[in-house]
């Protein structure tokens, strides 16, 4: 991939210093980004893997990472959405990258009661500008699939938000990082990109992508209205 230049690239946080975290991270080192990790703790429990993962990207406490990046991206196990800051991530820019396994994140009832996942955490940091994304591409597939744009065999990932200016933001984002970005439209559609859904478990270019969050929607709206009739 071609790097980009510029005097000074955005800064992006990420949360979570596993697999997903360290797989985002190089890809935007490579697009150009200025990228802080952080986790829970003491930011060296995580140098060395920060090192060895993310040659580049700096480990930070995740007060430092939520002060200083432009966009914050949660790679946590979902299941502890609710250790995350809500005064810290207030007015920022934040893509919610997490899925739900029972294997890892046990029950969870909130999930239950909520819409969508990204709903679901949304409710617990309202101020938070959220988006839904990068959840559907395993961490391997983010340098794997990358493409330059043009290229015939790029792959399309999907945004879903209610804030139009993290939308425009995340889908250049994803656009640098090697990927068409495609939008969802509202966060609630969010829910067309979490696990066991078809564009989940496959693999689509622009066109493929656009014609399976078209007959999400086309399904959804015929439940609604059989259930309003």
């Amino acid at each position: 991939m071609t790097t980009y230049a510029g005097s000074q690239p955005q800064t992006i946080g990420i949360l979570g210093a596993g697999k997903v975290g360290t797989g985002v991270a190089r890809q935007a080192l490579l697009a150009g980004y200025r990228v802080l990790i952080a986790a829970s703790g003491d930011p060296k429990d995580i140098a060395l893997i920060v090192q060895i993962m993310a040659p580049g990207a700096v480990a930070v406490s995740a007060a430092q990472l939520m002060e200083e990046a432009e966009l914050v991206v949660l790679s946590v196990p979902l299941h502890k959405f609710r250790t995350l800051d809500p005064a810290g991530l207030d007015g920022k820019h934040v893509i919610d990258t997490m899925n739900y396994w029972r294997d890892t994140n046990g029950d969870m009832p909130e999930l239950e009661d909520a819409p969508s996942s990204s709903e679901m955490v949304q409710s617990h940091l309202p101020g938070a500008r959220l988006a839904k994304a990068l959840n559907h591409i395993g961490y391997h597939e983010l340098e794997l699939d990358a493409r330059l744009a043009g290229a015939p065999d790029r792959r399309a990932l999907a945004v879903a938000t209610d804030d139009d200016g993290t939308r425009a933001l995340v889908l250049e984002f994803i656009e640098r990082l090697g990927f068409d970005a495609v939008d969802a439209g509202p966060l609630a559609n969010g829910a067309a990109l979490e696990t066991d859904t078809p564009v989940f478990t496959g693999s689509y270019n622009r066109a493929g992508l656009e014609a399976q969050l078209a007959a999400r929607r086309a399904a959804v709206e015929q439940l609604e209205f059989a259930e309003a009739g």
